[in-house]
């Protein structure tokens, strides 16, 4: 927002029009901020609020300009700070930020709660200003005073992955690498090495700098995370970590060391892993003595009492015990190389094989093993006779490459590297096997693709390999000339072998045992978006909808996984559906007879369901089941088949009720028969079948259909759908169960099943605490809120105590200025509830008797039920301090809120009590919010306005205070308004004198 600065001020001219500026700077700077923005945008909304105000204060205000002053120099100071945070925020290296972003969030959050105390002093008393500014004031107040900032999400999920990295001691490479992608990532820097390793030296030195103005603690704590951020390609050259390992491997002699006796574990006789010490001060491996507590409860050593709470990690242990490993693991290192050169082949398999699993162990071990350049004497090895010792070098080699660029590009640089290992590709299958999974992880780098292609005779080899019988072989190849694709030269060689023609040829016309190999390679392959939609469009679909018809099980089944497996991109799914692949799968659900083809057919039924749900706003609309047939026999189906398929089925009317079709889907479900085997799935059903019960079930009855519930569900349904809500470890179950309870019907009878079965302590679990909602999820709260309203059924006022005692009333009042407007909607709806028996349960007050001077003191009542009201006794509005949220309520944007929180302010104007009632709405400034609803949209929410209007103008005081204020809305509906909305806006006109009572309107 851009404000003029202010020229005529009656106090604090120039301290004033400066705080302006720098507010509109704030506003202004922060949107070029990246760590803290979250915070600092807020903070932002929260100043393009206040800016008005100060100017608004300064053109209409004279007196009490002290009290105003003061309040700006403090925005003036707090104003300072956010500019100062920002320009730190600008200039701070970006890595130590991140890492400080919790911090920034609290600075940004003491700011605007300072800035909320300094309006808190406002003297809104004594100022002329209108009623809106006023409220405009008190409400900003409020959302600043409770403001809750925190580091955004990928912020902290960061710094959560980097804590743990420091408490577990990580030192992978792939770990910190992925660390520092998804730090340049949330830092808004590319993920270049370059570019990292430039961010991270300016981090360094950042950290030098904290050291120079001796915060030591935050340069220990950086340390840490230098630490662990080091091990990442980028943070660290080669150069460097090479000079650091020959350092420690030149310090350690040649010799490996036996380990000390304190290593071994008194239980196992082996060296320990994760060492725990007793109280007693002795040490075991943790699963060894976890394991002798579950039998004795004793230390093995002293028999003193034991158990696994008293156990403690022996850090200090632990390291001694891995750097021991690590001294011996790097001379082990050294030592094979030499032996790699022996003329002795079973030697050169030994060592191969420990080598193996060294490199198998840990990922510095590879590091460690590049480091000594085996590499080159690797592939030497590669042109040895032995089968054997080729095999297992392909397999040390494809260790070293997995996930590591580098050793990718050492392999390549080795002469006739990559022509040792596409001969491989030609020999026996075993070590054809090896050398083409060597072969596609070297692929995933893309500038060796190239090289890999251009291998005289690789991708001849290749294609050969992909018709073979060997199944992994073959799709190993596939995957390979897939990657190889992205090159053209790769592509004209592919061609010339005529490989696509030939994977087509052969799911289209080619022997049985050859299609099923091409099935089941569709079927397994790990796809990308783009060749799931390539593949549709070279006519795969066809090709495997005719394979659906063999008369063999094992074709069928390969056949569907292909199309499971191509199904799961929503366009192909579609496109099946088009098709006609419905009724072919459905045809072979009904009459399978084999469990592994009847659960894949159901999965893939599941994912055209689930497709059908993604459809875009252009084309005509697919639809699953065109036919109530088909919808009631695929339902009819969930009592006949095994949990998975259950499931499967389940899922898919889940889909189906979210879907364009999902008005017809429901109406029919809630018309099947079988509709009461969805209830006996909740109460008795596989987990994960009754999970999709659950969900289904929630689907039908959200809508409010009631004679689901009437008719199905009792006793017995309301206690398994609480069990749910606390064992359950599906949210989205749990909110389904939730949202089931909340559309109960009103009843007595419901509200004491749900006491009965502590469906209070079940609902209040779900409400959050404080004004703080950000660890539950909104459906979640919303149904819980739901639910909680079939405990204030007004005819059952012995629930509602139940329920207020258990201090319901508060929580709901809280609710109300918090979470979504669906939460505001119910909990509005519950007060109401509640309401409508406070004038039936408030205590009347009654005449002292005998001298007035030794009478109790005077007791308090309620200034709208004249008697003496309480939270937990009456349900009291007043007393529960719920007016002003109600009032704040009516201005949401969802007219369901709105009319819930209007229903629960006019139980305060029923009948005798419009009088105190009205007077209460007045004070809280009720009435221009309820006028304010006669423009709102919905022709039910402006008739429960007028009849009020027309209730509350009955007193001369609020007609003359409120009339003018209503006069245009309702004109307006006099002009534009059903019949009965001009019939009803006519009389209130006729009331304030408007209308003449012979208007034609009546």
């Amino acid at each position: 927002m851009v404000l003029d600065v202010i020229t005529n001020s009656s106090f604090g001219h120039d301290l004033l029009s400066q705080t302006i500026e720098s507010m509109i700077e704030v506003v202004c700077t922060s949107k070029n901020v990246i760590v803290g923005k979250s915070s600092l945008d807020e903070l932002s909304l929260y100043l393009d609020r206040i800016v008005p105000i100060l100017k608004e204060l300064n053109k209409n205000n004279t007196s009490d300009s002290k009290s105003l002053e003061n309040v700006v120099e403090i925005l003036s100071k707090q104003t300072r700070m956010a500019k100062q945070l920002i320009a730190e925020c600008n200039v701070k290296n970006k890595f130590y930020l991140l890492m400080n972003c919790r911090s920034i969030a609290k600075r940004i959050e003491g700011i605007t709660k300072e800035m909320s105390r300094a309006l808190s002093c406002i003297p809104l008393t004594s100022l002329h200003i209108s009623s809106g500014i006023k409220e405009e004031i008190v409400q900003l107040i409020d959302n600043m005073r409770d403001v809750d900032f925190r580091a955004a999400v990928t912020e902290e999920e960061i710094l959560l992955k980097i804590e743990a990295g420091i408490e577990e001691r990580n030192v992978d490479r792939s770990y910190a690498n992925n660390l520092l992608v998804s730090i340049a990532e949330a830092i808004g820097i590319p993920s270049e090495h370059s570019a990292l390793k430039k961010e991270f030296e300016e981090f360094r030195n950042e950290i030098e700098n904290a050291r120079l103005r001796k915060n030591q603690a935050e340069a220990l704590q950086m340390d840490q995370i230098i630490a662990l951020l080091e091990r990442a390609d980028a943070a660290s050259s080669w150069e460097d970590k090479e000079k650091k390992y020959f350092s420690k491997r030149n310090s350690l002699g040649s010799q490996p060391l036996e380990p000390l006796q304190s290593f071994y574990c008194p239980i196992t006789r082996e060296v320990m892993i994760d060492p725990v010490e007793t109280p007693s001060g002795h040490t075991f491996e943790r699963s060894a003595i976890e394991t002798w507590l579950t039998e004795e409860n004793s230390c093995p050593i002293t028999l003193n009492s034991l158990d696994t709470s008293m156990l403690r990690p022996n850090k200090t242990l632990r390291q001694s015990i891995e750097e021991w490993k690590e001294r011996n693991t790097m001379i082990t290192i050294t030592s094979l190389k030499q032996k790699l050169l022996s003329d002795d082949d079973e030697e050169v398999l030994n060592c191969l094989e420990q080598l193996k699993d060294i490199c198998e162990q840990r990922e510095i071990h590879r590091e460690w093993v590049l480091m000594e350049e085996y590499i080159s004497s690797l592939i030497k090895l590669l042109g040895a006779k032995s089968r054997e010792i080729r095999n297992l070098v392909l397999q040390v080699l494809y260790i070293l490459a997995k996930d590591n660029n580098d050793a990718k590009e050492r392999i390549v640089e080795v002469d006739n590297g990559m022509e040792a290992i596409v001969r491989s590709l030609g020999r026996r299958i075993v070590e054809g096997k090896s050398a083409v999974a060597l072969l596609l992880e070297l692929s995933k780098n893309e500038s060796i693709r190239d090289r890999i292609g251009k291998v005289q005779g690789c991708v001849l080899l290749l294609v050969t390999m992909s018709r073979g019988d060997d199944i992994q072989a073959a799709k190993d190849a596939t995957d390979l000339l897939e990657n190889l694709s992205s090159s053209d030269g790769n592509v004209i060689m592919m061609a010339k072998a005529n490989y696509f023609k030939y994977l087509l040829q052969r799911l289209f016309a080619g022997p049985d045992d050859i299609k099923l190999i091409m099935a089941t390679t569709l079927g397994e392959m790990e796809l990308t978006d783009h060749n799931k939609s390539s593949l549709f469009e070279e006519g795969v679909l066809d090709s495997l909808l005719r394979l659906i018809s063999h008369r063999e099980t094992e074709m069928k089944v390969a056949a569907v996984k292909a199309l499971l497996n191509l199904s799961s991109l929503p366009r192909n799914g579609l496109e099946m559906i088009r098709q006609g692949a419905v009724r072919q799968l459905l045809n072979m659900l009904y009459h399978h007879a084999h469990q592994s083809l009847g659960e894949v057919v159901a999965a893939t039924i599941m994912n055209l369901a689930i497709s059908t749900t993604n459809q875009g706003s252009s084309g005509t609309l697919v639809s699953l089941l065109d036919c109530d047939e088909d919808i009631e026999g695929l339902f009819s189906l969930v009592k006949l088949v095994e949990p998975t398929v259950q499931q499967s089925i389940l899922c898919t009317f889940c889909a189906m009720c979210q879907s364009p079709s999902a008005g017809s889907v429901k109406a029919k479900l809630a018309q099947c028969p079988d509709v009461q085997l969805l209830v006996q799935l909740c109460e008795d059903g596989d987990t994960n079948v009754r999970a999709y019960a659950v969900k289904l079930l929630y689907h039908l009855v959200e809508d409010g259909n009631e004679a689901i519930i009437r008719e199905h569900m009792k006793q017995k349904s309301i206690e398994t759908l609480l069990r749910i809500t606390t064992t359950s470890p599906d949210e989205e179950e749990i909110a389904s169960a939730l949202g089931i309870i909340s559309n109960f019907p009103d009843s007595p009878q419901i509200s004491e099943w749900l006491l009965a079965a502590g469906g209070l302590p079940a609902f209040f679990r779900f409400l959050p605490d404080g004004n703080n909602s950000s660890s539950h999820a909104y459906r979640l709260v919303e149904n819980a809120v739901g639910a909680l309203c079939r405990l204030t059924d007004p005819t059952n006022q012995q629930t509602q105590r139940k329920a207020a005692e258990a201090g319901i009333v508060p929580k709901l009042v809280q609710l109300l200025g918090s979470g979504t407007s669906l939460t505001r909607k119910r909990a509005a709806n519950a007060l109401a509830q509640l309401s409508e028996s406070s004038s039936v349960l408030s205590r009347p007050i009654t005449k002292q008797q005998g001298f007035w001077c030794f009478s109790p003191s005077k007791v308090e009542v309620c200034p709208v039920h004249r008697g003496i009201c309480g939270v937990e006794s009456s349900f009291c509005l007043v007393e529960a301090n719920a007016v002003e949220p109600l009032v704040k309520v009516l201005r949401d944007s969802d007219t369901g809120a709105c009319e819930a929180s209007l229903d629960a302010l006019l139980t305060l104007i029923k009948d005798e009590m419009l009088q105190n009632g009205s007077k209460v709405l007045d004070q809280e400034d009720a009435i221009p919010s309820i006028i304010r609803l006669l423009s709102n949209p919905s022709p039910r929410l402006q008739e429960k306005v007028l009849h009020s209007l027309e209730r509350v103008f009955r007193m001369v005081e609020y007609k003359q205070k409120y009339g003018r204020l209503a006069q245009m809305p309702l004109v307006e509906l006099t002009q534009r308004g059903s019949n009965n909305l001009k019939s009803l806006a006519a009389r209130v006109l006729a009331q304030l004198n408007v209308l003449h009572e012979q208007s034609s309107y009546f």
